[in-house]
């Protein structure tokens, strides 16, 4: 029997309870296809999840991650489409959709692999997954958004910040973003942005309603929505959306904001996704992918044993990217 190197977590905490160790060699069943990771891609509800509170609970023990991106070691039986020695990136296992990546080799459904071009790294293509699901959900799926429109990322900077921005960018769109760094907001502007905003001056909203001549954007994309809902409410065009992709707790908002502009606040949750419009997204992302309209920005890379500097790292302000583990 071989083995390889997993982070294995046996109790719920934080995050030093993650621990690296031997595990067997997983194997490629029918409809399956064995992926030697490169890289695994680290998101904040990752860190949720191993805390225990988060809406999905995983079974102990298990292993965290969703994102990774590598080398196709072998396929199972009925898998003729995908050829061993590819680049792939995925999102989810054969066993969990949320979980189970932060390993060497990982085992995914034939539907769960999607092939990396070559002008990717790997580590670019372990920011694909949420990241870019997600934006792409939220733009396309939750808030229909139209060429020609506006739209103000609350938080432009992290992973689903900067795949927004350029999935609306080569949309048509007209973004403007906010970042809490100077760096954050020279990235944001490299992505495409038309304005971006520091979320830490005092009124930079009020720059945003000078930026859209006063009418307020169409759509706005709200990351940390215990914090600034009421306040998107009150920066929104008349007949815009909101679209929550990101919270941390309870607020108290003034529903006559959005009564008087007749606005929309939608949620939206990856793992909600009909396989259907999960097929279409993929189809979008791929094909920007090939084409160089979209392009993953990483922040930073650490062993897959750093995992527990990861999980610190990714809930500190000033994001610029993503951070990925390499295995």
């Amino acid at each position: 029997m071989s083995f390889m190197q997993a982070i294995i977590v046996r109790e719920f905490g934080g995050p030093d309870v993650m621990k690296i160790e031997q595990v067997p060699d997983p194997t490629a069943g029918a409809g399956q296809v064995l992926v030697r990771n490169h890289a695994i891609g680290v998101n904040p509800y990752d860190t949720y999840m191993l805390s225990g509170n988060y809406a999905t609970k995983p079974p102990l023990p298990y292993s965290p991650g969703a994102d990774a991106a590598g080398i196709v070691e072998a396929v199972g039986a009925d898998v003729t489409d995908v050829a061993v020695g590819s680049r792939v990136y995925s999102l989810g296992t054969s066993t969990f959709k949320s979980y189970g990546a932060y390993a060497e080799k990982v085992v995914c459904e034939r539907h769960q692999v999607h092939p990396l071009p070559d002008r990717l790294s790997f580590a670019q293509g372990a920011a694909v997954g949420v990241p870019y699901v997600t934006a792409f959900r939220a733009l396309h799926q939750r808030a229909r958004i139209q060429p020609g429109e506006t739209l103000f990322i609350h938080g432009a900077s992290g992973g689903v910040g900067l795949a927004a921005t350029q999935i609306a960018r080569s949309f048509g769109l007209t973004v403007i973003g906010t970042a809490g760094t100077a760096e954050g907001v020279a990235l944001v502007q490299a992505q495409g942005a038309r304005h971006v905003l520091n979320h830490r001056e005092r009124g930079y909203l009020d720059k945003l309603k000078e930026l859209t001549n006063g009418a307020g954007p169409d759509v706005i994309l709200e990351h940390l929505a215990n914090v600034n809902l009421d306040n998107d409410l009150s920066a929104l065009g008349f007949g815009g959306r909101i679209v929550v992709v990101g919270n941390r707790g309870r607020i108290e908002i003034d529903p006559r904001k959005a009564m008087a502009k007749d606005g929309a606040i939608v949620g939206m949750a990856l793992w909600n996704t009909s396989p259907a419009d999960m097929s279409r997204a993929f189809a979008a992302l791929d094909a920007g992918l090939a084409d160089g309209s979209l392009t993953p920005v990483v922040s930073t890379e650490l062993p897959l044993a750093e995992a527990p500097k990861a999980h610190r790292l990714i809930l500190e302000p000033g994001a610029k990217g993503k951070i990925v583990l390499t295995a």
